[in-house]
């Protein structure tokens, strides 16, 4: 995903090394395995089939790690967010038992690869601690305890309250061995060592159709195609899949702030509370030394509102009344796909006619691990292993559960009413009332327009209309971004793809730049 927006920064711009220089695909190839996307999933599975002697080829229309993975928060975390209570309930004892070796897993596999690579990504071993929020009671707590304990975590425990943070956070569960890293780094560090394997990585190469069969291919929009025995599509929201993974999820925006602290005054250590709208929070060292606290929270579903700012000044408001903040000097909002089970979707995609295309997808707030974790799954059912956690997060699977049905079915009724956009007025009567630099839908007879007025003071017009499945787009003022309140496709001022499951660009209208 590009960037649109010179107002969101991350914390990891400008704090790393120099990223790997990558040219865009030029020629038809072949391959093992074509993997689409360069974030932390695709080249996580890109790197353990590399090691596996395969040929692979990673086509990305960005840099690398330039979509969600450089708008992490980076906890590398096998403490849920959505509590081993609720996954127990929902996915069984087995079910919550492999979430947590999983995402154990995943956190300890980064710390070997860093090694085994040599990769100088930060990466640093810690505790985590789980507090309250004010509407929560202890028994919450002990609960979760309980549970955590009955999914093999058998070493967290609860405390008083947690040691070393600057303000008293009452009871607490310390989770251990729970880690941070540099993703940006990591990741470079991955395309470094697939490159020494003999994989290929391609930037600047946007992928417009992925076909599967006894010999997949991704086609790309300059018309040249990759053919491999194996496709695996790493795009956050998969382009692949045009319905069936899309009505079992739904996405989210979080917001970030970074802000410095006086160097030794919060404990180096993973945060988080128990409220619904919950807050988390990390340390990250600058290369001059300096230390950052990074606070997310304030998520709103993608498209249905448009209040970055207020959303910003509570996360700093609420990190000011426990932490010593002293400049916030970063802010900046992701995308994290919630599935309706809470769980990834990790394996063989499910749409029809996609025989040997792979998907990573749901990361549900937990991006980094999931990420990790479909590295080691996708490779071994490209090579036909048995892994014990293909069936948890296998893209196919139906939970019913009375609480995944409920989220399933709530989910998809927003998806209903947002196409009742297609009988309301536009946003603004005319273009003449469109700023500088803002973008707003007009009404035009029956045609939805999205119209954008540079800082040139051009008008540029594009179809509202998203081209996955049709919903009408909203604009973010923060992002610069046209976004889908449906399926969370994100969209240029300018109409380009930033984000899928849309595949291609928005629409040009008849007279659509002035």
């Amino acid at each position: 995903m590009t960037r649109s927006s010179e107002r969101s920064v991350s914390v990891w711009e400008g704090t790393g090394g120099p990223q790997p220089e990558l040219a865009p695909l030029r020629e038809d190839v072949r391959a093992d395995v074509c993997v689409v996307g360069a974030g932390i999933a695709g080249m996580s599975v890109a790197y353990h089939l590399a090691k596996e002697g395969r040929r692979v080829v990673v086509l990305d229309d960005n840099a690398v790690g330039g979509g969600e993975t450089g708008q992490t928060t980076a906890h590398l975390s096998s403490a849920l967010d959505d509590r081993y209570q609720v996954l127990e309930e929902v996915h069984g004892r087995d079910g919550a038992r492999l979430a947590y070796e999983s995402h154990q897993a995943a956190i300890e596999r980064v710390g070997e690869i860093a090694r085994t690579e040599g990769i100088d990504c930060d990466y640093v071993p810690l505790d985590g601690y789980l507090f309250l929020g004010p509407e929560h009671g202890p028994e919450l707590l002990d609960r979760e305890l309980a549970a955590a304990h009955r999914a093999g975590f058998t070493d967290v425990e609860r405390l008083p309250r947690a040691p070393g943070a600057p303000f008293d956070t009452g009871p607490c569960l310390r989770f251990p061995r729970q880690a941070r890293f540099h993703p940006l780094e990591f990741v470079a560090g991955l395309v470094r060592a697939v490159q020494a394997a003999g994989g290929r990585v391609f930037t600047g190469t946007h992928v417009s159709e992925v076909e599967g069969g006894a010999e997949p291919s991704v086609r790309t929009d300059d018309g040249l195609t990759v053919r491999a025995g194996a496709v695996v599509v790493a795009t956050n929201s998969p382009i692949s899949d045009r319905v069936s993974i899309h009505t079992k999820q739904a996405p989210y925006r979080t917001f970030v702030v970074g802000a410095t602290v006086p160097p030794g005054s919060v404990k180096d250590a993973l945060y988080w509370d128990t409220r619904e709208m919950y807050h988390y929070v990390r340390l990250q060292r600058t290369p001059g030394g300096e230390e950052v606290l990074i606070v997310g929270g304030e998520d709103h579903k993608t498209g249905h509102a448009d209040d970055a700012q207020a959303r910003y000044a509570r996360l700093e408001a609420w990190a000011r009344e426990r932490f010593p903040v002293q400049e916030v000097r970063w802010r900046w909002s992701g995308q994290v796909m919630e599935p309706a089970d809470y769980m990834a979707f990790i394996g063989r995609d499910p749409g029809t006619g996609m025989e040997n295309v792979y998907v990573v997808t749901g990361d549900s707030g937990h991006g980094m691990t999931h990420g990790v974790i479909a590295g080691m799954l996708i490779r071994d059912l490209v090579l036909g292993r048995d892994n014990p956690w293909a069936s948890l997060y296998d893209p196919a699977r139906v939970t019913l559960s009375v609480d995944s049905v409920r989220e399933f079915l709530k989910e998809n009724l927003d998806v209903a009413v947002q196409y009742t956009d297609w009988v309301r007025g536009g946003e603004v009567g005319s273009a003449e009332q469109i700023a500088p630099g803002t973008g707003a839908v007009l009404q035009r007879g029956g045609q939805k327009v999205a119209a954008y007025r540079d800082e040139a003071g051009t008008l540029h017009e594009r179809s509202a209309t998203c081209t996955h499945l049709g919903c009408v787009v909203s604009w973010n003022t923060e992002e610069r971004s046209w976004d889908c309140p449906c399926h969370g496709s994100r969209f240029a001022p300018t109409g380009e793809v930033l984000n899928g499951p849309a595949p291609t660009p928005l629409r040009h209208v008849e007279g659509g730049v002035h």
